[in-house]
């Protein structure tokens, strides 16, 4: 299974930071996924850096501790008490999990997850553990097995108790609301991302908000447990030119999306497997080359200066409607991203009349794949030919 993890997050109405923090890493050598999501005390800054530093150290303790309680315990036996308002500077949800679908979660002052299966809510057991340090303070320790199509949301409590004390939702949203707002979503779309889904719940918490405003700072993060979204990426000639058939064929006969970043490595592509190359004269947005299209293949660019200008949107995470954009969607909308990588010299990335700041073509996948990696949890593997 591929875990898809998706956070969507607002600040406070008025406020120039997130009091809310979510982090996650995957490994992709062992399968391994943890996530936290980390709600600081109050708001603004002073909130920012108490949820980052908890969510942080956190990741640290249980990426290091082969048990997640002892983890956990050690950060909630530490984490101090507000003398104001007598409760914790930080709460937090964190989650321990494999592609094999073992999980293991705790949770400390955040509101209680949901896991849903086949559309409905389940209710784990879970055990309770008091804090050493503050006995007031428990965190519920959950150990759950998890299938294919199986989805488990964390949320501050900006998202349960938005619009409380108004005349229609006098509690506020609770879990009771957050759960009918994802199953009426998960059954007009079942396959929907966790992007797509946590955004959506953000938006209705802003709707039902008085004057959609968020009087916290509202944080949704999900993990959905589904098939892997797999696609190549082709980019530059093979450094043995007799091998071009065999790369040319092998890409084409890729099970999943494919897409071709250059013209020598497309005009190779229609070379060896006797296919046109169309090019659309209607996207012309910027100074960069539009795209082309072949039959069989979901999107073919120009090569170096799309892939560069790919690599400063993904840093970004803004993007225009151009090549390089739809080369970014292409990406994001993937799982598992292979890159076939041609070490045949192009002369052309040595023209002087080119930019002096565009990097050779290697350098830039590396760029890309570790910011598909490191920013987006994607796995990707990258191949030299």
């Amino acid at each position: 299974m591929f875990i898809d993890i998706g956070c969507s997050q607002k600040k406070k109405y008025n406020q120039n930071a997130y009091g809310d923090y979510f982090i996650s890493k995957r490994y992709k050598d062992t399968g391994r996924v943890i996530a936290i999501l980390s709600d600081g005390l109050g708001s603004g800054i002073k909130a920012n850096i108490l949820a980052s530093m908890t969510a942080t150290m956190l990741l640290k303790f249980i990426e290091a501790q082969s048990d997640i309680r002892v983890a956990c315990e050690t950060i909630m036996n530490s984490l101090p008490v507000c003398k104001v308002r007598k409760i914790s500077y930080s709460t937090f949800s964190a989650i321990d999990c494999d592609e094999d679908g073992n999980a293991k979660i705790v949770e400390e002052g955040n509101p209680q997850f949901l896991w849903i299966k086949n559309n409905e809510i389940q209710e784990p057991e879970y055990k309770v553990i008091t804090s050493k340090t503050f006995t007031n303070r428990h965190m519920h320790l959950y150990k759950i097995n998890l299938e294919k199509g199986d989805r488990i949301i964390f949320c501050s409590d900006g998202v349960t108790q938005a619009a409380l004390g108004t005349k229609e939702l006098h509690l506020g949203l609770r879990r009771e609301g957050l759960i009918e707002i994802v199953l009426n979503k998960l059954k007009e779309e079942p396959d929907i991302s966790s992007d797509d889904l946590t955004r959506y719940i953000v938006k209705q918490v802003e709707i039902i908000e008085p004057d959609h405003k968020l009087k916290d700072d509202t944080s949704v993060a999900c993990l959905y447990f589904r098939d892997p979204r797999r696609a190549m990426v082709f980019t530059g000639p093979p450094y043995d030119m007799e091998q071009d058939n065999l790369y040319a064929t092998s890409f084409y006969n890729f099970n999943g999306k494919k897409a071709i970043a250059g013209g020598t490595t497309a005009n190779l592509v229609a070379r060896e497997l006797n296919l046109e190359i169309q090019p659309d004269t209607n996207l012309n947005v910027g100074k960069l080359p539009g795209i082309s299209y072949m039959k069989g293949i979901d999107l073919v660019t120009e090569g170096i200066l799309t892939l560069t200008k790919t690599a400063e949107y993904l840093e970004t995470g803004v993007a225009k409607d151009d090549a390089a954009g739809k080369l970014m969607n292409f990406l994001l909308d993937s799982d598992e991203i292979k890159f076939m990588v041609g070490a045949k010299l192009n002369q052309a990335h040595y023209n002087p009349n080119l930019p002096v700041e565009i990097e050779i073509r290697k350098n830039v996948i590396k760029k890309i794949s570790n910011l598909l990696e490191d920013k987006y949890t994607k796995k990707v593997d990258v191949r030299f030919v």
